[in-house]
């Protein structure tokens, strides 16, 4: 966003400020500006001149020698220009002055020209006379200026009125600067130099004065020369029209061209160059249409029908879909609606009764129509952003009185205005103590009160509520009022101070605290963290052997994918842990470890009617030196560290299909199956072209979370001795490890301390059907020294126990 200094004062007459102030002040009151540029870089010395007369250089045919009367003097200069003629009046730079560039209007040089005199072909020259090129501009800005040649004051500049010898660059109007600005997405109202006004009158503490519109209308109704229908209100909730006549196309006033050349709009037409200026003054985007070339005198606003084709202003033809809103009069499309106006119905020279548009567009819609077809406006930009429905029909009036007062036209009474009302009025309470206790400040209400004032919030003394105007949409809550307060009344204001509020002991939240337990424990089993995408291919299923009603099938497909590689949310974390593996097994890594922390997605319904279930999965995988036992051990570890004392059971009847059918277990802890674990299904290895055996570990967070727990109870040194008695068994192979355990869990008693299988044997000394299994099992009192017979008590329950399971000790 560019703003001409002098156009902010127009709104601002009291502003008084150096360029580096203003740049500096706006800044630090959150309208950043960029940087600025003055027009009148290195133009020194330049003043206003009239040609008295013209000889010709007696020695060169092409030059000439003017005397030119500067005020006080008359100067001679030599020149070739070929447009000039006694009685003009044209800029001269005198002896020792400067300009900014040459007549060829290439780069500008950075230090400008210097201008002294000295001889042409043996006349003396005393300075020069200008072209527009000289003067740092160009003929986009200033179309009355020569091709080729000096510029000539005309009637429209003054020129009849203009002091021989007055400063000539105030006369051009470039004696301003234009500032460069970053506006942030949210403040739609700083689209506009009416919007940058305001910021600038409550920077500086200076009354805003807006533009006074009256407008003198003819006696005609409009509703006898156009009719509206809006279809869709929800992609334009407000559509305001005007009718002018018997219009005349001209060249616009000096002034509005200057402000429009100052902004980086090239001046066209009076009528162009007025929807130009209202666009710029209010960041309202208006259009203009030959009312002749409506058919039946009505607008309709509709969408495209998909497949439709549509030629824009600019010559092109863009291809529609039923997204895309679309400007249609009674037989066909004659805009895009909030981005161009189409060729059948684009003004000419020869317009007599034009129709104005001022309207609101649905931002989203706008920006995404522009895209699909390839053509981004000045219109579509700040349509993009969500305009204030409020401001069109002010727009649409200033565009009016400028053509009435401008001998444009004639305006015809009333204005058609189809308005789908939105959101009501914003209200916010006001509570100083709570502003101040957010800023650290001690500011006045009174204070808060007249910030408000100066940036045009109502206040309620009776309700203490804040009204926001319109062009306020950033304004929503207590936080954004807060802003108001600390940018006007100063960020560099602000003491310094510590936060306040209760003491905390800064540390993580249990579920990170849980998760950052996992990666400790993970790096210190030798795993490196490795991360996966959460977009998979639906071909992940077959690779992983999951039956065709596996509810892991059940997955969410994305919207707008990059491809089918990444078109569904995973249900199952191992697709990434076992690339990951086979990209290092093929790699020729020979022990690997990797763990990831990640989500699965999985959908409540399809398709989705609420939120999917996330839930954190804390992955392992690896391949090399390690076994089954390994990965359990790991396991163990980390329920061991998040304080799950616990047995952990392992169950052997998981049942997953990507794993060995018979070294696989789901993991339960306390009845609730927490995750699984076990050797990669060997056709599930080919098809991830792992050629080792792999194994993999699954813990489901969500589910591990709730048995964990970080409190440590301390526990002193045992003061009485241990027993320990050793058991040797022969145990049906049907008949596993946890069951025995289990057991001797039950039948131990209270004195039971521990146990820890050290031996299994299967062979010839044997008998077939069975293995040896021994234990050496620890039992302890903490009140006492136990005696032989209550040792021996225990181990006479825990061996019935085992009896009734088939076990015999082993002679």
């Amino acid at each position: 966003m560019n703003t001409a200094l002098s156009w902010i004062k127009a709104y601002v007459p009291e502003l008084e400020c150096t360029d580096q102030e203003y740049c500096d002040a706006m800044t630090l009151s959150g309208t950043k500006v960029e940087g600025f540029e003055r027009l009148d870089k290195n133009l020194e010395k330049i003043v206003v001149g009239q040609i008295e007369q013209i000889e010709k250089h007696p020695d060169a045919d092409k030059l000439i020698v003017c005397q030119v009367n500067v005020g006080e003097r008359t100067v001679q200069i030599v020149t070739g220009a070929p447009n000039v003629k006694v009685g003009d009046k044209v800029p001269v730079v005198l002896d020792g002055g400067k300009v900014a560039g040459g007549h060829d209007g290439g780069p500008l040089p950075e230090e400008g020209i210097v201008i002294k005199a000295g001889k042409l072909r043996g006349v003396a020259s005393e300075g020069m006379m200008c072209s527009i090129e000289e003067l740092g501009s160009s003929r986009d800005m200033y179309p009355e200026a020569p091709e080729s040649g000096i510029y000539i004051f005309g009637n429209e500049d003054g020129g009849e009125s203009l002091q021989l010898g007055s400063d000539a660059v105030e006369a051009l109007g470039l004696r301003d600067t234009v500032f460069e600005y970053e506006i942030t997405s949210n403040r739609v109202d700083c689209y506009s130099v009416l919007g940058i006004a305001r910021e600038a009158a409550a920077t500086f503490r200076k009354p805003f004065v807006a533009p006074k519109i009256e407008i003198k209308e003819n006696g005609e109704r409009v509703e006898d020369y156009i009719s509206v229908e809006v279809q869709d209100t929800e992609l334009c909730p407000r559509y305001t029209a005007r009718v002018c006549t018997n219009i005349k196309i001209g060249p616009s006033p000096k002034w509005m061209q200057r402000r429009l050349a100052a902004s980086g709009i090239r001046p066209i037409n009076n009528l162009v160059d007025i929807t130009n200026y209202v666009m710029e003054e209010y960041g309202q985007p208006m259009h203009a249409y030959d009312l002749e070339q409506v058919a039946g005198h009505k607008i309709v606003v509709k969408r495209a029908k998909d497949g439709d084709e549509f030629e824009t202003l600019d010559g092109q033809v863009r291809k529609l879909d039923h997204d895309i809103l679309m400007i249609c009069d009674a037989e066909k499309e004659i805009g895009l609606a909030g981005i161009m106006g189409g060729e059948n119905s684009k003004i000419t020279d020869n317009v007599k009764t034009v129709l104005l548009e001022a309207a609101t567009f649905h931002g989203t819609n706008i920006r995404k129509s522009a895209k699909r077809v390839g053509l981004r406006t000045d219109a579509s930009g700040k349509f993009e952003k969500g305009l204030d429905p409020h401001s069109a029909q002010e727009a649409i009036n200033r565009a009016c009185q400028l053509i009435q007062e401008l001998g444009c036209g004639e305006v015809v009474g009333g204005m058609v205005d189809v308005y789908a009302p939105g959101k009501e009025t914003v209200k916010i309470k006001f509570d100083a103590e709570a502003i101040n206790g957010l800023l650290g400040t001690d500011i006045s209400k009174e204070e808060m009160l007249a910030i408000f004032e100066r940036i045009e919030l109502k206040y309620d003394a009776q309700s203490g509520m804040l009204e926001i105007p319109s062009f306020r949409q950033d304004l929503q809550g207590q936080a954004d009022i807060a802003e108001e307060v600390a940018r006007f009344y100063g960020y560099d204001k602000i003491p310094v101070s510590l936060p306040t509020g209760e003491a905390t002991t800064g540390k993580l939240p249990f579920k990170l605290r849980v998760e950052q337990k996992a990666r400790d424990i993970a790096e210190y089993c030798g795993f490196s963290q490795g991360m996966c995408y959460s977009f998979e291919s639906p071909k992940v299923f077959d690779k992983l052997l999951l039956p065709e009603d596996s509810p892991f099938r059940q997955a969410i497909t994305i919207a707008n994918p990059l491809g089918e590689d990444f078109s569904i949310m995973r249900t199952v974390s191992l697709n990434g842990m076992l690339t990951s593996l086979a990209t290092n097994y093929n790699r020729r890594n020979k022990d690997v470890r990797l763990y990831e922390l990640g989500n699965v997605y999985l959908p409540k319904a399809l398709p989705l009617t609420e939120l999917p279930d996330e839930r954190m999965q804390f992955t392992l995988g690896m391949y090399g030196e390690g076994d089954f036992y390994t990965m359990k051990g790991v396991a163990e570890e980390f329920f061991d560290s998040i304080g799950m004392r616990k047995k952990v059971v392992y169950d052997p009847k998981a049942g997953k299909p990507f794993l060995h059918p018979g070294r696989q277990a789901d993991i339960v802890y306390d009845g609730k199956v927490v995750g699984y674990l076990g050797e990669v299904h060997p056709e599930v290895c080919d098809n991830y072209d792992i050629g080792t055996k792999a194994y993999v570990a699954v813990l489901d967070m969500p589910e591990v979370e709730p048995f964990a727990t970080f409190d440590r109870k301390y526990e002193g040194v045992a003061r009485y001795p241990a027993v320990s008695r050793d058991i040797s068994m022969v145990v049906p192979k049907a008949v596993l490890a946890g069951e025995i355990e289990a057991m001797i869990e039950q039948r131990g008693g209270k004195i039971l301390e521990s146990y820890q299988l050290f031996d299994i044997y299967e062979g010839a000394q044997i008998k077939e059907g069975f293995k040896s299994v021994a234990y050496s099992i620890t039992f302890r009192a903490k009140d006492r020294t136990l005696e032989e017979k209550d040792v021996t008590t225990a181990m006479k329950k825990i061996l019935n126990g085992l009896e009734t399971m088939g076990i015999e000790l082993r002679a």
